[in-house]
């Protein structure tokens, strides 16, 4: 489904993304780990739209999508979410939902004055569907409340609602479960789970908890200095030497042998 091939992303003399090559097929939930500063979060940004790369091709279904803006790619069914939630604090989690179907009547400063029974309509409509999409993330009891006095979790419950109100068809997570309690983190990864048995959803994620990775992702892609490092199933990935060697300065191989014996 996304196909990343030969991706820079140069900051003058650092290079974020140093010729990373992947590919994420349709129906996956794909994984992606690595140190600090491998790049990860570069590799998202030029993948959605919010960075334009320096060199290097995005291809999304086939066509070439390198360079192009998140709201080109929102109508092509490809989002994302960010680390750090971004909600309307001072709406309701439901009318969060609801703000996220583009090219609504309301949206018209004619349908304002003239147009009022066709909003109305929609409105119901969309608080129908919000509603819904409340129910399958099992947070209809905050349904009303303003989305700032939430929770993080539950504000990354809600960011995930959001790809529901649309046709999504690939989503990246950055690190969904930063600072997520236990009992909510099971909660997103039900969530990711079904949406990607139940509806077909293709996910590429960010994380950093790897027992969370473990439980959602196959395969696992590993980034290091800009570069993808490895790639394979999770249990593969924790014995390979060179994923060893990226997160803790050194491999096990390079220790002195007294060292590792005791």
């Amino acid at each position: 489904m996304i196909e990343v091939r030969d991706l820079h992303m140069h900051f003058g003399g650092f290079r974020a993304v140093d010729g990373a090559s992947l590919t994420i097929e349709k129906g996956s939930i794909t994984g992606l780990i690595g140190p600090n500063g491998a790049g990860k979060t570069s590799l998202f940004n030029c993948i959605a739209g919010v960075l334009t790369p320096t060199s290097g091709q995005v291809m999304f279904d086939g066509t070439d999508i390198t360079g192009l803006k998140p709201h080109e790619l929102f109508h092509m069914g490809l989002l994302r979410t960010f680390q750090i939630a971004h909600e309307f604090s001072t709406m309701t989690v439901r009318e969060n939902l609801m703000m996220v179907p583009s090219d609504q009547s309301g949206e018209t400063l004619w349908n304002a004055w003239f147009g009022r029974k066709q909003i109305a309509l929609e409105e119901r409509a969309l608080a129908k569907k919000a509603d819904e999409v409340l129910e399958f993330l099992t947070i209809t009891h905050i349904a009303d409340e303003k989305a700032g006095n939430i929770s993080g979790g539950q504000k990354k419950l809600l960011e995930l609602g959001r790809t529901m109100m649309v046709d999504a068809k690939m989503v990246f997570l950055d690190e969904v479960g930063a600072g997520v309690n236990r009992t909510l983190l099971y909660t997103i990864g039900d969530a990711i789970k079904r949406l990607n048995e139940e509806r077909g959803y293709t996910f590429c994620m960010i994380e950093h908890d790897m027992d969370f990775i473990k439980q959602l992702c196959d395969p696992v892609i590993v980034m290091a200095e800009g570069k993808v490092l490895a790639e394979g199933g999770a249990s593969e990935i924790m014995k390979n030497e060179q994923v060893i060697e990226a997160y803790l300065g050194t491999g096990l191989k390079n220790k002195p042998k007294k060292e590792t014996a005791q």
